[in-house]
C-alpha cells in the first residue's frame, strides 16, 4: 500500500497532479479541493495518499491532510460509491458542505453531483449519517481553498482559450458531461483567470 508520497511537482492537470519521487513519477488524482493547494511546479509536496488496485489498472488519490483522506475513505465505504464518485463528490462540495447534506437529509443537492443519481443520494444519507457526527465542527477546505485559489490566480497566468479548455477537461474527467462543463466554464470565466480559478467557480455554481 502506498500510504504517502514527498515528492516534486512536474505537472498539473485537473485533476491530475504528476509528483516526482526518487526519479520515478507518480500520477495521483486529488479532488479540487485539495488540487488548488498544490504548491507551485519544481517546488516540494507531501501528499497522504489512498492507493486502489483493479485487474485493469492502478490508481493512487492524494489529499493534503489525513483527515481529508479518512473523509474520503469513509464516503467510498458507502454503497455503490467508488474512489471515482467519491473524488466528485468532494471536488463539488466542502466537507462541511457534504456534512450538513448529508445530517439535513439534502438529497436534491446531492443529486446534482455527476453520477449521484436519487437512490445513490438516499443510500448516503442513510449509510454516513451515523459515520459523520462529529465531522461538521470545522470545515476541512474552504479557506484553504479560496486562499490557495487567490494565489493560483496570481502565480499562474494563463491563455483564456487555453485555461478555458483545462477547466472543461477537468470537469469531465469528475464525471460532468462535456456540453454541461463548456457551458458553465464559459459563464464563469473572466480576462486573465486561471483554470483553477474556473474550476472553482463552475463547482460552486453547480451544486
Amino acid at each position: 500500500m502506498i500510504g504517502r508520497l514527498r515528492g516534486i511537482v512536474i505537472e498539473k492537470q485537473p485533476p491530475e497532479v504528476l509528483l516526482e519521487v526518487g526519479g520515478i513519477g507518480y500520477e495521483v488524482a486529488m479532488p479540487m479541493s485539495c488540487f488548488y493547494e498544490l504548491p507551485e511546479l519544481g517546488q516540494e509536496a507531501i501528499i497522504f495518499t489512498h492507493f486502489v488496485v483493479r485487474e485493469d489498472a492502478q490508481l493512487l488519490y492524494g489529499f493534503n491532510k489525513k483527515s481529508e483522506r479518512e473523509l474520503f475513505r469513509e464516503v467510498i465505504k458507502a454503497n455503490g460509491v467508488g474512489p471515482k464518485l467519491g473524488l466528485a463528490i468532494l471536488s463539488a462540495m466542502t466537507a462541511s458542505q457534504f456534512v450538513r447534506s448529508v445530517e439535513l437529509e439534502d438529497v436534491t443537492t446531492l443529486v446534482k453531483i455527476p453520477g449521484v443519481g436519487k437512490k445513490t443520494a438516499e443510500r448516503l444519507v442513510v449509510e454516513m449519517k451515523d459515520r459523520l457526527k462529529g465531522w461538521g465542527e470545522g470545515d476541512l477546505f474552504t479557506v484553504a481553498l479560496d486562499t490557495a485559489a487567490s494565489n493560483a490566480e496570481i502565480q499562474y497566468p494563463a491563455n483564456q482559450a487555453r485555461a478555458e479548455d483545462e477547466a472543461v477537461s477537468a470537469l469531465v474527467a469528475l464525471g460532468y458531461k462535456p456540453q454541461v462543463a463548456a457551458k458553465v466554464v464559459a459563464q464563469v470565466a473572466k480576462p486573465d483567470m486561471t483554470s483553477e480559478a474556473m474550476i472553482r467557480d463552475a463547482l460552486r455554481s453547480m451544486v
